[in-house]
């Protein structure tokens, strides 16, 4: 058998291996939320009723969705403009200059932070910041979690941007530039029409980071399982109910957590081919 059909082997084996975890973890969300599906239907994602006193239980997921939700759009929404703007400094205004090598390097280290720093930080630093300014009473709340969301997805979203814009060819920059286009208008005419799908995938990526967010979310949420009324309110979303309810949970409680997994795993199968669909469009 020569190496090339080896290395087929190879591949194949790890592809292969790579469906069938997929496959089971999709299964056992699905079989370990049965119980609940059984017990509350469709109503499980428009109820927003979270009981979990025994012999009156009642569950649903409509307050982690919208907490969810709101926390990962409202960081998308910050995090966009401060992304772009640094992938434009350091892939293009200053490119190949010591101030964009020191630029990239601290987006690169900021990337592997570990979230629990991040929810230390925001836990001890933005919390009583906010509480300083008045925008709320104890800190916690859905405009504090996305904040400290933003700054999370700011690194992964201005990396792969930076790779985007730094792919698109000088060639093409040059003939505008000798054609007597502006800076902005070679940004706006060339580098933007053909980095796009890039751009657009890093912040479709940053955005599933965003939604399955928990140890961070989970310290600054505060918590409370009711509908937000505000961005200063508190709330809770899907992966801090999960961290914060599991290990004590059983029987439909446990169920109708691992439901809310499962939602939270279509949704970023959803967002995901979303974006792969935009992308293509995007790439034609």
């Amino acid at each position: 058998m020569n190496s090339d059909k080896i290395l087929k082997y190879i591949l194949f084996t790890a592809s292969l291996l790579i469906l069938l975890i997929s496959g089971g973890m999709v299964f056992s969300l699905v079989r370990g939320a049965m119980p609940s599906f059984h017990e509350f239907g469709w109503k499980f994602i428009i109820s927003s009723e979270w009981d979990p006193t025994q012999g009156r239980e009642q569950y649903g997921a409509l307050l982690f969705i919208v907490g969810t939700l709101l926390t990962s759009v409202l960081a998308l929404f910050i995090a966009v403009p401060l992304a772009f703007s640094t992938s434009l400094f350091v892939a293009e205004y200053f490119k190949n200059t010591r101030i964009a090598s020191v630029v990239s390097t601290m987006v690169d280290l900021l990337a592997g932070i570990p979230s629990i720093i991040f929810g230390l930080w925001g836990f001890y630093i933005l919390r009583p910041f906010i509480v300083s300014i008045g925008l709320s009473d104890q800190g916690y709340g859905i405009f504090t979690s996305g904040l400290i969301l933003a700054f999370m997805i700011i690194p992964y979203a201005t990396s792969l941007s930076n790779t985007s814009i730094s792919m698109v060819s000088n060639e093409l920059k040059e003939a505008a530039y000798s054609l007597g286009a502006t800076r902005l208008e070679v940004i706006w005419n060339v580098i933007l029409p053909n980095a796009r799908s890039g751009i657009t995938a890093s912040y479709i990526l940053a955005f599933g980071r965003a939604l399955g967010e928990t140890l961070a979310v989970t310290m600054l949420i505060g918590n409370s399982n009711r509908m937000p009324t505000g961005l200063f309110s508190t709330g809770n979303t899907m992966s801090s109910v999960i961290a914060n309810q599991f290990g004590e949970a059983s029987g439909l409680q446990l169920s109708s957590l691992i439901e809310i997994g499962l939602l939270l795993f279509v949704m970023t199968t959803i967002i995901n081919a979303v974006g792969k669909f935009i992308i293509k469009k995007l790439n034609r």
